[in-house]
């Protein structure tokens, strides 16, 4: 009897159990909630539509001719005809992504450095390879073109063209850009810049939209659109399959993750990542592309 005290966990006890599941609530939290919501918000995204695995995206384009309105009375009306043609633009999927600290790491580094701060370091890749997908994508896109001898010239041309592709929706502009192509102006200005889903952004840079700094971005492009015109899809995390493999979700079901697992076989604690985010343009006639004529040296 004197022993039985030692038995059970004591009331209200901490376990490695219970922290690996905050880590996850954390990790959800901080990508969901925390950055991706930032850059939603920075790039005006309000409409995010789940879609099954598999599922094949497009992008728009409208076609027509407005006929004469000059009818003389009692003749019939000339039809204006107008035909929107659906571009397949690829599959959407969801991803996965997992990573191991062996037993050998773990007793070289400790747990918090082989398993914890590595999770972090996970996160941070994730994100990355979703802005990945969304940069490449932004360099498959031709609409219509601009140049100038300045970004500022570049700017005001983008500025100009998007009003009037979207001079219905009272547009307001986001401009993704090379740090290089920005980095003389910024070396007199004083600007204030965010930071959000690891991209660094300018509200109302010179009065004409969100700017959005990205290396991805070619040296002398200016990738320009409505935020209007942006989408986020992507793949549920949540459902029978999630709970399968035991992953932690919340009620976005943007990303999943099942944090320190053990993988006997190898002796190993695992992390199981899943995810599938896709950002597009609705309109691919409602993207400007800018050339400024001179590429600020590295």
């Amino acid at each position: 009897m004197a022993n039985e005290m030692y038995t059970t966990p004591e009331t209200n006890v901490i376990t490695t159990q219970q922290m690996a599941k905050a880590r996850e609530i954390d990790f959800v939290a901080r990508f969901a909630h925390g950055s991706l919501a930032k850059l939603t918000e920075a790039l005006g995204v309000t409409r995010r539509i789940p879609m099954i695995d598999g599922t094949t995206l497009y992008n728009y384009t409208t076609t027509g001719t407005l006929q004469s309105g000059a009818v003389p009375e009692g003749e019939i009306i000339p039809l204006s005809r107008y035909q929107r043609n659906k571009n397949a633009v690829g599959e959407i999927t969801l991803k996965k992504w997992r990573k191991a600290a062996t037993a050998e790491a773990i007793l070289k580094s400790g747990y918090n450095e082989a398993v914890v701060e590595t999770d972090n370091k996970l996160l941070s890749d994730v994100q990355n390879s979703i802005r990945a997908d969304f940069f490449t994508y932004l360099g498959t896109l031709s609409g219509t073109s601009v140049s100038g001898s300045t970004l500022q010239e570049v700017l005001a041309k983008s500025w100009g063209n998007l009003q009037v592709l979207f001079e219905d929706d009272s547009a307001e502009l986001v401009h993704f850009i090379h740090p290089l192509t920005i980095a003389d102006y910024l070396s007199t200005a004083t600007i204030t810049m965010q930071t959000a889903f690891g991209m660094d952004y300018i509200e109302n840079f010179l009065g004409m939209g969100t700017v959005v700094l990205n290396s991805r971005v070619p040296a002398n492009k200016v990738i320009s659109t409505a935020k209007e015109n942006l989408i986020m899809y992507y793949v549920p995390v949540t459902g029978e399959a999630m709970s399968a493999f035991g992953m932690t979700t919340d009620e976005t079901g943007y990303v999943g993750i099942k944090s320190g697992y053990p993988t006997e076989e190898r002796a190993q604690i695992e992390s199981l990542v899943m995810s599938g985010i896709q950002f597009l343009t609705e309109y691919a006639s409602g993207v400007v592309v800018g050339t400024v004529g001179t590429v600020p040296s590295a």
